[in-house]
């Protein structure tokens, strides 16, 4: 029997849990990783029980769960977690192991720092972080035959995934592990060609004032921010996606 969901007044009456409160412990334990990509939700009734609330408050919330991307209702198959390759984003997000492995080349990946710090205001503005909030930065080298294929400066935000926070990335990359770990609802992509600095030469191995082909990609999850991340290739990269 599942543990029955209560909230306490000040005055120590029994208060029923919103569809406010079921959605956001339903997508605590998504974030979590406690109910991972695939796993069957348990269903509205026993959700009912649980959160000691009607079933239309558990149908509210799941309804917008579903309207958020963050789950998939089907009839008579249930409600799962919605997988990475059926999110509802317009813009595939690739593994970039596989795009590589995809061009029959060896991937290879190394992290060149992560640093946990106060998100810089740049930031904060971009994603609307409070100036409270803690971010991972990790700097990272993806390579494709031991040639240079993508520099990747990335942000993560631990009020988001709070795991990250103790997460190794020194053998996998944070790529994967977001598309593993966690969903998202929304995304926002741009391309751009930009010049190279001193860096970014250093790594792509380009010469400075090279164009390098440049994606900025920012993702959330139910109005939350996740992550940041601009990636840059070097000259002569090129991109392909199928819709």
């Amino acid at each position: 029997m599942p543990e029955r969901w209560t909230q306490w007044s000040g005055s120590g009456t029994e208060m029923k849990a919103t569809y406010k409160d079921v959605k956001s412990d339903i997508l605590a334990k998504i974030v979590n990783g406690d109910w991972a990509p695939g796993d069957l939700v348990p269903n509205e009734m026993d959700l009912a029980t649980t959160y000691g609330c009607a079933r239309a408050t558990v149908n509210r919330a799941m309804r917008e769960l579903a309207e958020d991307g963050i789950i998939e209702r089907r009839r008579k198959a249930g409600t799962r977690v919605r997988m990475t390759r059926a999110r509802q984003a317009k813009f595939d997000i690739p593994i970039l192991r596989n795009e590589i492995e995809a061009l029959n080349a060896e991937y290879r990946y190394s992290l060149v720092s992560s640093e946990i710090a106060p998100s810089p205001d740049w930031l904060r503005a971009r994603l609307q972080l409070s100036g409270t909030t803690d971010v991972l930065h990790l700097v990272c080298m993806h390579y494709a035959d031991g040639y240079p294929y993508q520099y990747e400066d990335r942000w993560i935000n631990l009020d988001a995934l709070p795991q990250a926070r103790d997460m190794d990335f020194s053998e996998l990359g944070p790529n994967e592990w977001l598309l593993s770990e966690t969903p998202f609802s929304d995304a926002e992509i741009s391309f751009s060609a930009a010049l190279a600095d001193q860096g970014l030469t250093d790594f792509l191995e380009c010469g400075v004032g090279d164009p390098v082909f440049t994606v900025e990609r920012s993702t959330w999850l139910a109005g939350q921010a996740v992550t940041y991340v601009r990636m840059s290739h070097k000259p002569g990269h090129r991109m392909t996606t199928r819709y």
